[in-house]
């Protein structure tokens, strides 16, 4: 059995500093354009000038341009989220057969570059394709992370860090909003909001990668691994596969993007088409790497893997996941990541403080650092199974409280916002504790990224529904809270999978 004695207390408190870091400012990049781009999008799609026209030209300008916003604001979001799922089997894949370590810091390097560098764009589409880009990374940092600190860490110790990790994001939530208002208040700035200097500012954990290469020890568990040969197994031609899942699940997204305009005669076939596509495209590496692992084990006199059954239980469990984070994933996007909009539409016309979207968001990352780390300590109490069912049935009825037309901005708005990042967060802190329990060290990293990231396909399809609902609808409310009853589906398929309790991680 692969043990990790020889790693010291020191080499394990530097790995769990590099990850929660790296989890940190993973919330931090993804927390930037919630809050910015309203503001980005504003003054990108600004007409250059206005001299000469009427009043009444310059008021329909502005309202066309609010409307163009209103879409790149949707397609720039479910473009990261597409990002984030095909970073996660990517940089997973380099985990894998590379190293965490290695690929970690690569992953870490592509989501700080990518989004500093759309504080320099000049054009709408600049910050679709860099945040795409940047997303890359926040979707594989976060499986490589995980498969790090559970390899390191003995099994007594991962529920609590399991929660750590879930509120180290949130931690980095926090802080673009704590950024947000010093920016505000203390930078001269020709826009209302100086949105540049915020997205520039994501650049900053580019140097969390020469800590990582210096001071961070490599998991003993995937050296053990390469030590066997079973990391040879990985082909980089397999990850073709990846970009045609990337390319399916773009296809989905355009044509619910509201920028291009076709019926559901056209919409429900590329649906269900792409979706399917995406899911095989995605789990293609896992598929052959377990292939490839079987033939050479007959080729050596051995048994294939298959035949005991982890061929088959690997592709189940990847699918089970998948659902699992789906639903989470779906939910969280769909509903409580509109809430920076939603709250700015409660404090138009001077209703609340200058700085209330901050403060919305200040106090939806301070409520799930609570519940991350809490979900992990009742999972590991209580059970996995009943944990993710009670999360479910709480984020369901918190949305349905929260999101209502009659609602106004105040502190009761606020502790509720509190309360709702507690209860729908919680899956974060949640992942990360069950995730590494369904998987084997050697595909670990690729199939905890598959697993957790699939679901943000799902999520993307959402979150362009939330908008086209709520123009529907004439309420982002509204479209919110009936998003919400997609937690239903998850309160039945998780008891289609392993109760986990009390069994060891597996080797």
């Amino acid at each position: 059995m692969t043990t990790t004695s020889t790693i010291s207390n020191r080499g394990k408190w530097m790995a769990l500093i590099a990850a929660l870091l790296g989890w940190l400012f993973d919330g931090f990049e993804m927390g930037l354009f919630p809050l910015a781009g309203k503001a980005a999008l504003a003054d990108l799609l600004a007409p250059a000038t206005t001299a000469g026209m009427t009043a009444q030209e310059v008021a329909a300008i502005k309202e066309a341009a609010a409307v163009d916003a209103g879409q790149w604001f949707s397609v720039i979001m479910a473009m990261f989220l597409i990002g984030a799922a095909t970073g996660g089997v990517v940089f997973g894949w380099l985990g894998d057969k590379l190293g965490r370590v290695r690929a970690m810091a690569l992953s870490i390097f592509t989501y700080a570059i990518f989004s500093g560098l759309c504080g320099l764009a000049t054009e709408a589409w600049h910050v679709a394709v860099l945040r795409f880009i940047a997303s890359l990374g926040m979707g594989g940092e976060w499986s490589l992370g995980v498969a790090l600190i559970t390899e390191i860490w003995p099994g007594k110790s991962r529920a609590f860090i399991a929660g750590l990790i879930g509120a180290a994001a949130n931690v980095g939530f926090l802080l673009v909003g704590v950024i947000s208002i010093l920016l505000r208040t203390y930078l001269p700035a020709d826009a209302e909001f100086p949105w540049r200097w915020l997205m520039i500012s994501g650049a900053a954990p580019a140097l969390l990668v020469f800590f990582i290469r210096l001071f961070v020890p490599e998991s003993e568990r995937w050296l053990d691994e390469k030590k066997k040969g079973s990391t040879t197994h990985w082909a980089t031609r397999d990850l073709i596969g990846v970009l045609v899942g990337c390319a399916a699940a773009t296809g989905v997204v355009a044509v619910w993007s509201p920028l291009i305009r076709v019926g559901l005669p056209v919409q429900i076939p590329v649906t269900l088409v792409g979706v399917a596509i995406a899911l095989v495209c995605y789990m293609y590496p896992v598929w052959r790497y377990l292939q490839r692992a079987d033939a050479s084990s007959i080729a050596a006199g051995g048994q294939a893997i298959s035949t005991s059954g982890d061929h088959g239980s690997t592709i189940r469990r990847l699918l089970f996941g998948a659902s699992l984070t789906g639903v989470a994933l779906l939910g969280t996007w769909g509903t409580i990541q509109w809430i920076p909009r939603w709250t700015s539409s409660l404090i138009e016309g001077g209703k609340g403080p200058a700085f209330g979207i901050e403060y919305a968001s200040m106090m939806l990352a301070g409520g799930a650092i609570v519940g991350t780390i809490l979900a992990a300590l009742i999972a590991d109490k209580i059970g996995r199974r009943i944990t993710y069912a009670l999360m479910c049935v709480g984020s369901l009825a918190i949305c349905q409280i929260l999101f209502r037309d009659d609602m106004t901005y105040g502190w009761g708005f606020l502790w509720l916002v509190c309360l709702s990042g507690a209860i729908t967060a919680a899956f974060y802190g949640f992942f990360p504790f069950y995730l590494p329990e369904l998987f084997r060290t050697r595909v670990r990293a690729t199939s905890q990224g598959f697993a957790f990231n699939f679901g943000r396909v799902l999520a993307a399809i959402g979150g362009l529904q939330t908008a086209t609902r709520a123009n529907a609808c004439g309420s982002v409310a509204k479209a919110v809270a009936t998003l919400a009853f997609i937690y239903l589906v998850g309160v039945v398929i998780v008891w289609f999978g392993p109760e986990t309790k009390g069994r060891p991680l597996p080797e």
